[in-house]
């Protein structure tokens, strides 16, 4: 099997999958993927600190996990939710200067503490959304769809049109062209999903075009860890894909503006 087609064959399984976890999965099932999934991103992570005993990664994944479950008891019941995430959009700010400033030393204590900062608003962005009454499933199914937008115009727009580099120093093949197209197609996708799911879409495509940008930042950001470890994928779980931190480092910036964007809206309590 050539790599084009395994990266296809696995992308649809996982297609299949998320659907299957959004619109059939009872929803206890449902954040129970999405805290599994956010724990393997920790098990990855972990490989960014420069740990390779099992037994270090384990306790920073154990670690992530505690965290995970501190903040659903304590979001939104006693911290806001849109609080969490404006800490995680502040983060994603700095991680954007970070990677202007690339390469600079990457000391473990950051490493460990920016693993906090992507995962675990992440997850609390990712199931506040899921638990949107009626329209939890098919949001997150937008919010993904936005994403993917945004890679797909990147890519397209990059191999056609690409010639000016965004940030060589992480990741050469990335061009201000693409990200202009990712832009683009992003803010399509999120303005088509405002007018089928109800939404406004004064509020959603602007809310598509920084995710957009957002989900750029993210993907930078793990490259930028990875060069930091010498490592071209975070893994191997995913075949075709490498790991899963390679999936989810885009959504992982961009699910807390979708969410924030969605509490503006009044669909989000907290």
């Amino acid at each position: 099997m050539t790599p084009l087609a395994q990266r296809v064959l696995t992308a649809s399984v996982l297609l299949i999958g998320i659907l299957a976890v959004l619109f059939a999965a009872p929803m206890p099932v449902a954040v129970g993927v999405a805290a599994s999934v956010t724990l393997l991103g920790a098990w990855e992570w972990s490989a960014f600190l420069g740990w390779k005993r099992a037994a270090a990664r384990t306790t920073y994944t154990v670690f992530i996990a505690l965290l995970l479950a501190i903040g659903e008891w304590l979001v939104p019941q006693v911290v806001p939710l849109p609080a969490v995430l404006w800490v995680a959009l502040a983060w994603w700010g700095l991680a954007l200067l970070w990677i202007v400033r690339y390469p600079t030393p990457v000391p473990v204590v950051l490493a460990a503490l920016a693993g906090v900062l992507v995962l675990v608003p992440f997850w609390l962005a990712m199931v506040s959304i899921l638990r949107i009454p009626n329209q939890g499933p098919a949001l997150t199914l937008l919010a993904l769809c936005v994403v993917s937008a945004a890679d797909i115009g990147a890519y397209f727009s990059g191999h056609r049109f690409g010639r000016l580099k965004l940030a060589p120093q992480v990741s050469p093949g990335k061009t201000w062209e693409g990200l202009i197209g990712g832009v683009l197609l992003a803010g399509l996708a999120a303005a088509a999903g405002a007018v089928l799911l109800g939404l406004p879409a004064r509020v959603m495509l602007p809310t598509g075009l920084g995710v957009a940008v957002l989900s750029v930042v993210g993907d930078l950001t793990e490259s930028m860890f990875k060069r930091n470890v010498g490592a071209k994928d975070s893994g191997h779980l995913v075949p075709g894909h490498g790991g899963v931190l390679d999936r989810l480092d885009s959504i992982t910036a961009a699910m807390p503006l979708f969410a924030l964007a969605l509490s503006w809206l009044g669909l989000i309590a907290g």
